[in-house]
């Protein structure tokens, strides 16, 4: 098979490492790509656009796309490349809705009674209202953007200081671009993180092997969340038992 990743970032090259390693593939080629994946497959530009990248795809009979990035999938790649009749690796643009905006996977987790923290949302031209609910909560408190900010546009709050200025920073600085125009406000919760992917049909499904990142950028987990300081696989935190009740209360009522 021909092969096509699209994407420039570290997720890219651990995609592209394993697909190299394939004994059904033909040629591999990642657009844009980085100096890691340039060791494993072709690096190549395509102009911007879903067009241009279906052009590039049935001009070199690429028999797969997989899409690494969110946006791109935010934004309906898939669903252009799938209308060309182009197998692709990645959610349509509606399931990469939980990905894109925080609101939605909030509304989507209440309603099918998946466990998550209590939550509130408000839009930035309702800053006043979202500075007067600050006063009436306690803290620590999370404070999201609403949209994808690479990883960084969580803010944990340890004050009403703390809230009011991050309030400020992404409604009225903008720090977060678009992906500030509304905020998640949430309740903080204590404990461990750890990330479980799944792979799905749509209807079935399969659970890639849990893993634990590195949040927070100073020691002993202080300041800014990142976009990424380093991960381990599988994560100790989660046992048999978490991953079944992973499954159960998470995965299949969303899917």
């Amino acid at each position: 098979m021909n092969v096509l990743v699209i994407g420039s970032g570290g997720r890219e090259h651990a995609l592209t490492w394993k697909i190299s390693e394939s004994k059904m593939l033909n040629k591999l080629y990642v657009s844009p790509g980085n100096p890691g994946t340039a060791a494993l497959g072709t690096n190549i530009h395509i102009e911007p656009g879903q067009q241009n990248i279906a052009d590039f795809c049935l001009k070199n009979e690429i028999d797969l796309v997989v899409i690494g990035p969110e946006q791109p999938l935010v934004d309906g790649l898939a669903d252009y490349l799938r209308s060309k009749n182009i197998l692709v690796f990645g959610p349509d643009s509606k399931a990469a809705e939980i990905e894109g905006h925080k609101s939605f996977a909030k509304d989507l987790m209440t309603r099918y009674s998946v466990p998550t923290a209590g939550y509130k949302e408000f839009k930035a031209d309702d800053i006043d209202k979202t500075m007067e609910y600050l006063d009436n909560i306690s803290f620590p408190a999370v404070i999201k953007a609403d949209g994808l900010a690479a990883g960084k546009g969580v803010i944990i709050c340890n004050n009403i200081n703390e809230a009011r200025k991050a309030v400020q920073e992404i409604f009225s600085d903008k720090v977060f671009g678009e992906a500030g125009n509304k905020v998640i406000i949430e309740e903080s919760l204590e404990g461990e993180e750890a990330s479980i992917l799944a792979i799905t049909d749509g209807e079935d499904f399969i659970l890639l092997p849990s893993s634990q990142d590195h949040k927070r950028i100073g020691e002993n987990d202080t300041g800014n969340n990142t976009g990424g300081m380093g991960a381990y696989s599988p994560a100790p935190v989660i046992t048999e038992a978490i991953l079944n009740e992973v499954k159960e209360k998470i995965i299949k009522p969303v899917i």
